[in-house]
């Protein structure tokens, strides 16, 4: 998977799976999938439309382990209304499956994404299930297969659209949890360079597009003597 075009394909087809959500929110804020894990409703600001990505859990000898992000650094990253929507329905299943198991509910923490047992999804599920998924969708699809794919890429599309849209490296960077931009330089440089390959087409439509009646920009600049 390495558009935005099959990503779309992808959670159209993974849209009915109750995990669903998580994968929405990894591909809508190039968050790792230890952070999403991590994630609390505590972290999650609806009406502000942003979460707090402030720590990382993992799985080490078979036990849940939980830390720092991988910079080290607390980020706050902003949501579209489709993302918080999303957000806002998986609270209410939430809530629906805590009415279904009753007493037998298992975890006590507030984790954003748990079985509906109420337990912390592992990670090794999401990574397993991701790859189920596109081998389901390519079955049903056969004439547009999506290619093979891990989870982790969900995030490398996530940074390659907001590049290729124009978005500044440096707001990239801090949406992706880099310490330092050159991080995000030197990750994407193929997608760098590749957008600035048209700059040179870009600035020349701008200097050239005229309005009726409007004379030229450049006829506008005062010739130095």
């Amino acid at each position: 998977m390495r558009t935005a075009e099959q990503l779309k394909a992808f959670l159209q087809y993974a849209r009915n799976h109750r995990l669903w959500p998580f994968f929405h929110l990894a591909a809508y804020t190039g968050a790792r999938r230890g952070e999403l894990l991590h994630l609390r409703w505590s972290d999650v600001d609806l009406d502000a439309k942003q979460i707090l990505v402030r720590g990382s859990a993992s799985f080490i000898a078979g036990e849940r382990v939980e830390g720092t992000t991988k910079s080290g650094r607390k980020r706050i990253v902003s949501l579209d209304d489709g993302t918080v929507a999303v957000l806002r329905s998986q609270r209410t299943m939430q809530a629906a499956d805590k009415l279904k198991v009753g007493p037998e509910r298992r975890g006590g923490d507030d984790y954003v994404f748990t079985t509906g047992w109420g337990e912390p999804v592992h990670p090794d599920t999401l990574s397993s299930l991701f790859s189920i998924l596109i081998k389901r969708c390519n079955k049903t699809h056969q004439d547009e297969p999506l290619p093979h794919a891990r989870l982790h890429d969900l995030r490398h599309i996530h940074a390659t659209t907001l590049l290729l849209a124009g978005v500044p490296v440096h707001v990239v960077a801090a949406r992706l949890g880099h310490a330092d931009p050159s991080i995000t330089l030197r990750v994407y440089a193929h997608v760098i360079r590749s957008a600035e390959a048209s700059a040179a087409d870009t600035f020349a439509r701008s200097l050239s597009h005229q309005e009726p009646g409007v004379s030229s920009p450049v006829s506008k600049i005062p010739r130095l003597s």
